[in-house]
């Protein structure tokens, strides 16, 4: 052995590998293991063992020591000395190298392989087979942008986004790097996009079972070290990562990061053992009520991480305060995010996590996005996080494909969704904003692939089909797939562009996925999780340069005009000092709808008449008529009358992407375009 360990220095309390000025202090959480060994490896290839340390230090659950000399670059990993008693819940398995949970770089990806789940009695060493975490010393000050709600939001798969574009060069393609290429950064701004989700960056292990279909994991929702970026993304750690997120800084576009905190890549109790199992299985995952041998599994994925409980959760809020203060994240999406809530008793949104992260100097000001559902009992949970918590909307979802489908009864809710879905947020101080509205996202149908198949066609994923939602509320106007009949095209773009324009004009936080902008398909696959090939990789070449720039033309109109952006609900009254309400809704013939309209199964247009009344008293407020015809016939409409001394401007047409803003005359019947959007804005005369 070349190297040493001492206890009397240590820093219990930084959990990871601190390095100073004359070696690195290590520290490791584990309530139940009898000791924890540092284990060193060469700086040449990270293969060669060179020193097995035990982390002699304890203060309560905390195992450390301090290694002089030691330096940024070092290789290691560690194993875990104790019981192993499944029926109890100790799973320690010294032949397995384990993973530090802190750790904020590794040398190479996780790699599956049998190994990493043979039991002890085996005694197949799994070293060979693991990466190394690697010594760093993150500079930890980056600024993140100061607070705003995300606006205008584009999800995205980094590795589907750049790996096929024509001007990314080779060696940067599906890396974190290509996103700082002026091309990209250009392309985000002609969208309109506000803020970037990157889907997960973590470092990820691909499921055992996509062995035996040769595939591997495209999403990265498969984490085992949080707060270590993915080499196969980042190559460049955290330096990277900074440069890109500062280059989207610069053109004023915020960055959110998806963290995946509700399970780990460590799956049911047949799972590998590579991190948390190792370490500690008692405390790091939820067990069945009185069967500590099995994994309770309230996120479908074989486990589920015990949020609930304070060593726990404190990882996740230093995971946290690491992508913010080492690369300037300004917020994040939460995987499942109702098992940050869960307790034992079920959610509550006084959930220590909750609590913890409203309480920390570093994170009470960003933005945090919950996905607010898992599988487990009572995992619904949308508008029940706490704010200033914002939600995926998924009723906004389901509601509005739902009426583009053509199902009866739908007007009412597809009011309520684009008046910001008050029945949801209108709580607790909440407003529209708590929403984040989306159509399509990375697990479903692409925009696309709505308009285009019935049914899921998921049969590269290898479980023939089974895999993937039913319940996709898509159509396919007369063809399934693809087809060259120019109506059937001209239908279907007709469609997304409706689609389209119904999300940009709702009250609350619109989403996009990458690619939708310009008709992405993934061919009718609908969990595309498994696909790091042309399924899922962006087709720059066949781009519809019509829509991006329809898409754009939309994001433009919103940021500007208050009565399509206003962070307020629209509820139909009279504001105090104003002489219209916030919102009439009107028919084809221009007077308010009445009960008999709302309760029409077959009604499918809705007239919005939207003011938005300004505080300031320099600033004129503004007012918006727009018109959604789902029918497959045109609508002969009159106007209300305007504003005196105003006329309406037409600057929305999907049926008719090119359109240039034209007066319209309110006296004069109006042809609202059979499954068109219409958007008019009320303008000085």
């Amino acid at each position: 052995m070349s190297n040493s360990l001492t206890t009397e220095r240590g820093k219990p309390a930084a959990l990871g590998a601190t390095v100073d000025d004359d070696g690195v202090h290590f520290a490791v959480y584990s309530e139940n293991a009898d000791e924890i060994h540092l284990c060193l490896f060469d700086d040449a290839a990270g293969t060669q063992e060179t020193d097995r340390l035990p982390l002699t230090g304890r203060d309560g659950g905390t195992h450390y020591g301090f290694v002089p000399g030691l330096k940024v670059g070092a290789r290691y990993g560690l194993r875990a000395v104790g019981k192993w008693a499944p029926e109890e819940g100790y799973r320690f398995d010294y032949s397995k190298l384990l993973a530090d949970p802190y750790a904020v770089q590794l040398d190479r990806p996780f790699v599956y392989t049998p190994v990493l789940t043979a039991p002890p009695e085996r005694d197949l060493d799994s070293a060979a087979f693991m990466p190394r975490a690697v010594v760093m010393d993150l500079a930890r000050d980056a600024k993140p942008m100061p607070f705003q709600a995300p606006g205008f939001t584009y999800e995205m798969s980094i590795r589907a986004f750049t790996q096929r574009h024509p001007d990314i060069s080779t060696e940067l393609r599906g890396t974190v790097a290509a996103l700082a290429e002026p091309k990209l950064l250009d392309h985000l701004q002609k969208v309109g996009i506000d803020t970037v989700e990157f889907m997960p960056l973590a470092a990820w292990i691909d499921e055992g079972h996509l062995l035996n279909y040769n595939l591997t994991n495209a999403w990265g929702y498969n984490p085992i070290t949080h707060m270590a970026p993915d080499p196969r993304l980042a190559p460049g750690g955290f330096a990277e990562i900074r440069r890109t997120v500062e280059a989207m800084h610069e053109r004023g576009i915020r960055v959110l990061l998806d963290v995946v905190f509700n399970h780990s890549g460590e799956g049911s109790e047949l799972g590998p053992t590579i991190c948390y199992r190792g370490l500690d299985n008692l405390l790091y995952y939820r067990h069945p009520e009185g069967q500590p041998e099995f994994m309770l599994n309230d996120t479908g994925t074989g486990n589920t991480m015990a949020t609930h409980k304070e060593p726990v959760a404190r990882m996740f809020i230093d995971v946290l305060r690491t992508w913010v203060q080492a690369a300037g994240i300004d917020g994040f999406r939460y995987d499942l995010g109702t098992v940050l809530g869960r307790l034992p008793d079920g959610f509550s949104h006084d959930a220590p996590f909750f609590k913890m992260v409203a309480a920390d100097d570093v994170l009470k000001d960003r933005i945090h996005v919950g996905e607010p559902w898992d599988v487990g009992p009572g995992g619904y949970q949308v508008g029940n996080f706490p704010p200033p918590w914002l939600e995926w909307q998924d009723r906004f979802r389901d509601d509005v494909r739902k009426f583009w489908k053509g199902e009866d009864g739908m007007i009412g809710a597809l009011a309520t969704r684009m008046a910001g879905s008050a029945d949801l947020y209108n709580h607790d101080g909440r407003k529209p904003s708590a929403g984040v509205n989306f159509i399509a996202a990375h697990d479903g149908f692409t925009l696309a692939d709505l308009t285009m198949y019935v049914e899921k066609h998921n049969e590269a994923n290898g479980e023939d089909n089974r895999d993937g939602h039913n319940e996709n509320h898509s159509w396919n106007n007369g063809v399934e797939g693809m087809t060259d009949d120019p109506a059937i095209i001209e239908a279907r773009g007709k469609d997304i562009r409706a689609l389209l324009a119904t999300l940009l004009v709702s009250r609350g936080n619109p989403m996009i996925v990458a690619g939708d902008e310009f008709g992405r398909t993934q061919g009718g696959n609908n969990n595309g999780y498994a696909q790091d090939n042309e399924i899922t990789w962006l087709d720059w070449e066949n781009a519809d340069q019509r829509l991006i720039e329809f898409t754009g033309k939309l994001a433009a109109l919103r940021k500007a005009h208050p009565a399509l952006n206003t962070d307020r609900f629209l509820t139909g009254e009279t504001l105090p000092g104003k002489d219209i309400p916030d919102v009439m809704w009107l028919r084809e013939d221009g007077n308010e709808m009445e009960e008999g309209d709302w309760n029409d199964p077959s009604r499918r247009f809705l007239g919005m008449s939207i003011y938005s009344a300004q505080d300031d008293p320099d600033v004129e407020s503004e007012r918006a008529v727009i018109y959604v015809n789902g029918s497959h016939e045109d609508a002969v409409v009159m106007l209300p009358p305007p504003r005196e001394g105003h006329a309406y401007q037409l600057y929305i047409q999907s049926d008719w992407p090119d359109l240039e803003p034209r007066r319209v005359d309110h006296t004069v019947e109006l042809i609202v375009k059979a499954r068109s959007v219409f958007v008019m804005l009320e303008e000085t005369a």
